[in-house]
């Protein structure tokens, strides 16, 4: 046999040397969830070791990935129900505890990346990322970008370093970058929820921020899991609206999708690992039926291998200590 692939396997050094994918900890997202109080650490039922967190835990868990490599978190905060309303009117409250957040863990860190949700559904009283029609149950798109608008320039003037819109609204990108630009914030980024699915992969995340719509559901604006195509396309409107970086939402599922926009667009690829795909590791950790450690790091090698830059997940900690004690 003068062919023999297996010689480049026969051992660590040459598997090394000659490996296509390369996970680290700069290419991690992780994201918090943050609530109001004081030294509060709530835990979340359906996502094993991950809490909702009070400003001061927040901030001591950023210092902690911070220097375990993690430099960029991802904020989701749970408000209280009384302040949640038809209009969303907490998602741009300068005073708000998303913003108090974003301004603590800047104090604390001010080389740390922040990235800012923007969508509707952790404030609107319909529990939906647009706002609703309240005769028909439409979800209103061009209506919802002035919101949104305002949530994004909230978040900027708190400090956030990427605006993340994850509604799906048509034209929110140009939007939102316009509204930026104007009022001075040329410079921070969008990571656009480009190709964001209607999955059943949400539950954990839903559960966290009390958050999943109160009727109905968000097909409408939410991507088809059938579809592929569709995500070229709005991908090349992202691009063309001023997105900066794009994404892919859930990940495992979509490993394809997130191939196929590393394949057509020049811009970065984010992935999402999402809620429900970490608690599937973690339940079957818990059971014994896989190595927690091994699944958590082949699971996001894959995405880069698929063509991710950049990875969202609730694994990122326990990621980068593996990577440390690698």
């Amino acid at each position: 046999m003068l062919i023999r692939p297996r010689r480049n396997r026969k051992n660590e050094v040459i598997r090394s040397m000659v490996r296509e994918s390369h996970l680290s900890a700069a290419n991690l997202i992780a994201p918090l969830f943050v609530i109001d109080g004081k030294d509060q650490m709530i835990s979340i039922k359906s996502m094993p070791g991950y809490f909702r967190l009070s400003v001061d835990h927040l901030v001591a868990e950023a210092k902690e990935l911070y220097e375990l490599g993690v430099k960029t978190v991802a904020l989701f905060p749970a408000i209280n129900d009384s302040l949640k309303t038809p209009d969303a009117r907490e998602a741009y409250n300068d005073s708000g505890l998303n913003a108090r957040a974003i301004r603590a863990i800047k104090e604390a860190l001010p080389d740390m990346m922040i990235m800012g949700d923007v969508a509707l559904d952790p404030y609107s009283s319909d529990g939906h990322d647009g706002l609703v029609d309240p005769k028909t149950g439409e979800i209103l798109n061009d209506a919802t970008l002035e919101i949104l608008a305002r949530q994004a320039i909230c978040e900027a003037r708190a400090g956030v370093d990427i605006i993340g819109p994850s509604d799906m609204m048509d034209g929110r990108v140009s939007y939102l970058r316009q509204a930026l630009d104007q009022e001075g914030f040329k410079n921070t980024l969008i990571m656009s929820y480009t190709a964001k699915y209607a999955s059943a992969f949400y539950g954990p995340f839903r559960d966290a921020l009390d958050s999943a719509p109160k009727k109905g559901d968000k097909k409408t604006y939410q991507m088809d899991p059938a579809n592929s195509s569709e995500a070229l396309r709005e991908a090349a409107l992202d691009e063309q609206e001023g997105a900066d970086i794009l994404m892919v939402k859930p990940g495992l599922a979509y490993l394809d999708i997130i191939h196929q926009l590393k394949q057509n667009f020049s811009l970065p690829i984010a992935a999402y690992n999402v809620s429900g795909e970490y608690a599937m590791v973690k339940a079957a950790a818990q059971n014994g039926w896989i190595d927690h450690d091994k699944v958590v790091m082949e699971t996001l090698t894959c995405f880069r291998r698929a063509g991710a830059d950049v990875i969202l997940t609730y694994h990122a900690k326990e990621a980068a200590k593996i990577l440390l004690d690698q």
